[in-house]
């Protein structure tokens, strides 16, 4: 494949996250029973009118304005098509003048990928196919609920600027980190939240780009990435093999790893697009837009940047916590930490693999003890982590006593010497490797130690006293 360049331009729906749907009052609810959150607007009844939300379009000015887009006026169109997930048979979305255009992203690994538009649209129901392989086709009956039809989207299209399914899929995953700290979306792409088209293409390097398809509704980023790779070899294959890629819709299946046919692609003309009649064009005003941009809150490349300036000497592997830490939002309770005396890389390393936004968390005061409590040597590596799990049910709880409690005594020096003398003398061969140069066996001993101790010797002081007995 090394011969040939893949062409990837991506299209992600975000689901906005507000309380009602786009045009009428019905909750804006994932998870409800079926076709209980519906009204004569989002079924498209005879009689009823669209009335646009406005906190919608705040949202969707965010997205624009975090995507580094112009935000600009816009209208609504009616997109026509016959299917079952929308009743009316035709989608109020924007066509020829979105609301936000000419963008782009600065992904973390260096490279820029343009947007090209991200504009306002409805959602559609959703279809549950019975039987078969749960595809429309060979289906034995399907089941539509109308709860998501009306939900409002902002629709992300990418420039064609990615190159592998790794830069797709460490697109949306900033992406993602972008849309949910503005408070868009919530981004769970397990709930649909968010899905994503991929536009997939090859060419020889330097040609013009060849024909595309288009990879439907991909809701993971591993899948996203599977998906792209399979459908590039697909391509290349039939190339080699004297064929031609037929420009079409295609479904990635999760279980064998393979794209297939769902049908021709359509294009703009097939939707008979024409403005959507009941609706006024969008204007929103200046002040409204510099009003939004002002109250925006940071976003993850400037707050990946923050805590990362508070660190010494930065590694591949604190990049990487960096990442985790301000991907689940704890990076203020990492920089509370840290102004309140906590070692930064310790308090970074705690957060990221003990630490879940999505539950209790420990006040800045109690978990900067810890940190410095682990830091001192009075707690082990593994003391500290029970002791954040106790600060879970306690959050402002002193973990200094939560220590004492739970039994953690600091190990003094003549009670290590004791335990690591034994461990040597029950590994006499492995010592003897160690002081020829073997030097990965430390941990060998260190893992004795802590073993003989259940985790109350300080990590450090282990090793340092081994060093200290090396020849």
């Amino acid at each position: 494949m090394s011969a040939w360049e893949t062409i990837i331009g991506l299209e992600v729906h975000c689901e906005l996250k507000t309380a009602t749907k786009l045009f009428c009052g019905c909750p804006n609810m994932f998870g409800d029973e079926p076709n209980t959150n519906c009204c004569p607007v989002c079924l498209g009844l005879p009689g009823s009118l669209p009335v646009l939300n406005k906190g919608a379009v705040e949202l969707a000015i965010r997205i624009g304005l975090a995507l580094n887009c112009t935000v600009a006026p816009s209208t609504f169109h009616r997109k026509n098509y016959f299917y079952p997930d929308m009743p009316k048979d035709y989608q109020i979305s924007q066509y020829d003048q979105p609301l936000n255009a000419g963008g782009w992203i600065d992904l973390p690994e260096g490279s820029r990928v343009g947007i090209t538009r991200a504009h306002m649209e409805e959602d559609t129901g959703k279809s549950t196919h019975l039987g078969g392989t749960g595809r429309i086709h060979g289906a034995d009956s399907s089941l539509i609920d109308y709860n998501r039809s009306g939900v409002p989207l902002v629709e992300i299209v990418s420039e064609p600027d990615m190159r592998s399914g790794v830069q797709a899929r460490a697109y949306v995953a900033e992406l993602r980190a972008i849309l949910v700290a503005v408070g868009a979306t919530d981004g769970r792409m397990e709930e649909g939240s968010m899905r994503v088209d991929a536009n997939v293409s090859v060419r020889k390097p330097g040609d013009p780009f060849g024909t595309r398809c288009e990879i439907k509704n991909l809701n993971s980023l591993r899948s996203l990435q599977r998906a792209i790779e399979y459908e590039a070899a697909r391509q290349i294959d039939l190339i080699e093999a004297g064929e031609r890629v037929v420009q079409e819709t295609r479904h990635f299946d999760e279980q064998t790893g393979r794209t297939g046919t769902m049908r021709s692609k359509e294009e703009a003309t097939d939707y008979r697009y024409f403005p959507e009649p009941d609706l006024v064009p969008l204007n929103p005003s200046r002040a409204w837009i510099d009003e939004i941009r002002s109250n925006l809150a940071p976003l993850p490349k400037a707050r990946r940047e923050h805590l990362l300036a508070a660190v010494g000497e930065v590694t591949p592997a604190l990049v990487d916590l960096v990442a985790t830490v301000v991907d689940r939002d704890l990076d203020t309770l990492v920089s509370a930490a840290i102004n309140a005396g906590a070692p930064a890389q310790l308090a970074i390393a705690r957060a990221a693999n003990e630490l879940d936004a999505d539950g209790v968390l420990p006040s800045p005061a109690s978990f900067a003890g810890t940190c410095q409590l682990e830091a001192s040597g009075r707690l082990s590596a593994t003391q500290a982590k029970q002791v954040l799990a106790a600060l879970l049910d306690e959050p402002h709880g002193d973990p200094a006593a939560i220590a004492d409690r739970l039994g953690f005594v600091a190990m003094d020096d003549g009670a290590l010497d004791t335990v690591l003398d034994a461990a040597i003398a029950d590994h006499p061969s492995e010592w003897q490797r160690y002081c020829d140069g073997d030097d990965k066996l430390a941990q060998f001993f260190v893992g004795k130690v802590m073993a003989a101790t259940k985790g109350k010797a300080n990590g450090k002081a282990v090793i340092a006293a081994i060093a200290a007995r090396r020849p």
